[in-house]
């Protein structure tokens, strides 16, 4: 069964290598976070901001690719955990056929925010990902005055 879940958090803190996203199940309670990189952080919270910028980024020139070739980004799914690893697809509509392309949950997040595409994860790694916070704590992140926080934004 896949469930249905929205980005609830964002935190960015610049002078640390791991950044935190967290993704809370949508009309329940259950969340976990994901540890992505610097650059994935800053292109999510872009991207959910609608921020312009001057050149394309990775992000932006996937997602003008996808359009390109006909295609409509139609979900974002993570579908496996593995020892701290989680995985996704883009599920991306062409013809009628859906393409499933291998992604960093990261880059499927960046690249599907700003459309407000779906994101589904697999039961098991909900359970996977909960089992995995009673043994290894979630990282630590403290907030101070240099860190962004963006919560709830994918709800506006």
């Amino acid at each position: 069964m896949m469930v249905p879940m929205h980005l609830s958090r964002i935190l960015i803190r610049e002078m640390a290598d791991m950044q935190v996203i967290e993704l809370t199940e949508t009309g329940g309670t259950r969340k976990f976070p994901i540890v992505i990189g610097l650059p994935e952080a800053f292109a999510i919270d872009r991207r959910i901001k609608g921020v312009q910028i001057p050149r394309p980024q990775t992000h932006d020139l996937l997602a003008e690719t996808i359009r390109a070739l006909g295609g409509t980004l139609k979900a974002i799914h993570i579908h496996d955990l593995d020892h701290g690893t989680f995985f996704a697809k883009l599920m991306i509509e062409r013809d009628g056929e859906i393409i499933q392309v291998d992604s960093r949950p990261s880059d499927a997040i960046a690249l599907g925010v700003a459309d407000g595409v779906p994101m589904l994860v697999d039961e098991h790694v909900l359970q996977e990902a909960a089992a995995e916070a009673l043994i290894e704590p979630a990282p630590s992140v403290e907030a101070d005055d240099d860190d962004q926080h963006a919560e709830d934004e994918s709800d506006s």
